[in-house]
């Protein structure tokens, strides 16, 4: 007696499997999406209140204005302009690639998701960190959408 899968058997096992992989690859690919936008929520939602904690301490300093820029190095970002001037304290590492940050000035950056680049600016006049959900190409749009609602 032989204790040996028939070929029939193994076709089954590879078919299975190859179902199994054509439900769960796309899903994969979903979840990582998903985690780039929640992670670019977290970072802006920490880019806002480090901006309105860095005017609290102005204005008690009798500063009435909102921090210039955001950030003058370019490859850890949302740090302060000195010393006096500290957002984030450790601030975030730039990079290149979905789920990444880039600067393209000291008011405005990129927060790359699905190799769509969100442009955000930084408007010193009343402290606003945005994106446009008009102004981009539709996946800029939607992307911004995502990360700021």
């Amino acid at each position: 007696m032989k204790n040996a899968f028939t070929m029939i058997e193994l076709v089954f096992v590879i078919v299975v499997l190859g179902i199994l992989a054509a439900i769960a690859i796309p899903r994969l690919a979903a979840t990582r999406t998903d985690a780039q936008i929640t992670k670019g929520r977290a970072d802006i939602a920490s880019i806002r209140s480090a901006i309105v904690t860095e005017r609290q301490g102005r204005l008690i300093q009798g500063q009435s204005g909102w921090i210039l820029t955001l950030s003058i190095d370019t490859t850890t970002l949302f740090t302060g302009v000195d010393a006096n001037q500290t957002l984030l304290m450790y601030g975030i590492a730039a990079g290149i690639g979905d789920g990444h940050w880039q600067s393209t000035s000291g008011t405005a950056y990129t927060y790359t998701v699905q190799g769509a680049d969100v442009p955000f600016t930084y408007t010193p006049v009343d402290g606003k960190f945005t994106c446009s959900t008009t102004t981009g190409t539709a996946a800029q749009n939607e992307m911004c959408g995502l990360l700021v609602n």
